[in-house]
């Protein structure tokens, strides 16, 4: 008797268990997104017309909307004849950064105490809360304008990027995916402020960077981040930093699983660099051909930051303060002589022309011209917006989105410049599992716009859709 109720007993459960089961499988919400078009940033491949099939968070189906049943129960997203595009990737940022504000001439000229002055030191002196809930909102922003995932590289103060992103993860706020790096490292000498109060020097510099002197002490500095639980470490490099010290943090910062980003601009910092392993060079603007070389042989990416590419700085001062006359010719300089002069050397440059004198030439043609050996070279690159300037009238997002489009003016292809925000940048962030693509398994990060970014890049400043991770952020198309 005992036997059969024991065997009635273990039925039950056994039903009960299968029924939860089922009904946990049913809980999972299935969409099914169409539109006219999809774009696989990867082959440069177009479905159309196209669907995308996602359940909870993640895409399980891709294909053509005539031939993609459509599963019961499933919710039906349809935006008509929009382009669909993978989640945009801004793999360099500093969204707990304040907008800086350009300063007139005689406010530069009297406190300058480094480039970033006093805009840098307000960010570091502000209230740390403060700080927080300004990268909340320029997060918020971000996602928005289509940014579903963000490398933030420093100026955060001690672990702000890393509570915003474990905050944006708990779903108490709206915003991108975010790699968080903590604090720059850097060595003596190389902060961007100077000049400070020596009473004070030390403990306002604590708050934004990690410096460090010799090889064991650059190996602390990366243990400390990883305390913060960090995702990628960045290090300023100049040239007074030693190979064997940012090698002796980067080899920590691999034996901790992490990747390493190099802030380099100069020739020499960038030679650092390459020689101590990082695993990308951010900016590298005076990077020449040998180290382009030996970047692609090593499997290293160029991170470019068009930020004041095309004008952007002149029509930021423009637009919050009033200039001299002087100073505005300066900074606008003549566009049409900087295409014409680019659309020669463009050229040149693709059938080995040298890299021209830095000293005769406008910086919107050496950017024209950097752009051009990057694509020649065949090495991996990626895009980033370096944000952290006040554009009236525009959101956080709308500016960092805004800085993409410049890649094709200084001659990328529109379909590169899409593989450097999407496909490109998810590999240099070691997520291309998870993001960058269109794809079965990854996460259902996606974006549309109306037209086509092929044929106008333009058209990611206007994205009309966001969902992320599933779930729908922004879909302008619903009120058509």
């Amino acid at each position: 008797m005992q036997v059969r109720t024991l065997g009635v007993f273990l039925a039950v459960l056994f039903a009960a268990l299968v029924s939860t089961a089922q009904l946990g499988a049913q809980s999972v919400p299935v969409t099914l997104v169409r539109a006219g078009r999809l774009l696989d940033p990867r082959t440069g491949n177009v479905i159309a017309p196209a669907a995308v099939l996602i359940e909870g968070d993640k895409i399980k189906q891709v294909g053509s909307a005539s031939q993609m049943g459509v599963p019961a129960g499933a919710k039906i997203i349809d935006l008509g004849n929009a382009t669909l595009l993978p989640g945009l990737i801004d793999s360099h940022t500093h969204l707990l950064m304040d907008d800086i504000v350009s300063q007139p001439e005689a406010e530069r000229a009297r406190h300058l105490n480094g480039g970033y002055v006093p805009a840098q030191l307000l960010a570091i002196v502000e209230s740390p809360s403060k700080r927080v809930l300004i990268g909340a909102q320029r997060a918020r922003e971000d996602l928005e304008s289509g940014i579903t995932t963000v490398r933030n590289l420093g100026h955060s103060g001690i672990d702000g990027d890393t509570e915003l992103r474990d905050a944006i993860n708990a779903g108490r706020l709206p915003g991108p995916r975010i790699l968080a790096c903590g604090r720059k490292l850097e060595t003596h000498g190389e902060t961007y402020i100077q000049n400070l109060n020596p009473a004070l020097a030390d403990a306002i510099l604590q708050q934004e960077f990690l410096l460090f002197d010799g090889a064991d002490s650059a190996r602390e500095a990366v243990r400390k981040n990883v305390f913060h639980n960090v995702d990628v470490i960045k290090v300023t490099v100049e040239e007074n930093l030693s190979v064997p010290e940012l090698a002796a943090a980067i080899e920590e910062a691999h034996r901790n699983h992490l990747k390493v980003a190099a802030h380099a601009a100069d020739k020499t910092s960038i030679q650092t660099a390459i020689d101590a392993g990082a695993d990308s060079i951010e900016h590298g603007n005076d990077i020449t051909g040998e180290q382009l070389k030996q970047m692609r042989d090593k499997g290293m990416f160029f991170d470019f930051t068009p930020t004041s590419y095309g004008g952007f700085f002149a029509r930021v001062s423009n637009a919050v303060l009033a200039e001299s006359l002087e100073l505005r010719s300066v900074r606008w300089g003549s566009d049409e002589r900087t295409r014409q002069w680019y659309s020669n050397l463009a050229q040149q440059v693709l059938k080995g022309a040298p890299f021209p004198d830095q000293s005769k030439v406008s910086e919107d043609q050496l950017y024209n011209s950097l752009i051009q050996r990057v694509l020649k070279s065949g090495v991996k690159f990626s895009a980033g917006s370096d944000m952290d300037w006040y554009y009236p009238g525009k959101t956080n997002g709308q500016t960092s989105v805004s800085r993409f489009p410049t890649l094709h003016e200084g001659g990328m292809p529109s379909l590169d410049v899409i593989r450097a925000i999407t496909t490109n940048a998810a590999e240099m962030l070691g997520w291309q599992d998870r993001v960058g693509a269109i794809e079965p398994g990854k996460f259902a990060d996606i974006v549309a716009v109306f037209g086509d970014p092929i044929a106008d890049i333009t058209e990611i400043e206007r994205v009309r859709f966001v969902m992320k991770g599933g779930q729908i952020v922004r879909n302008d198309f619903s009120s058509h």
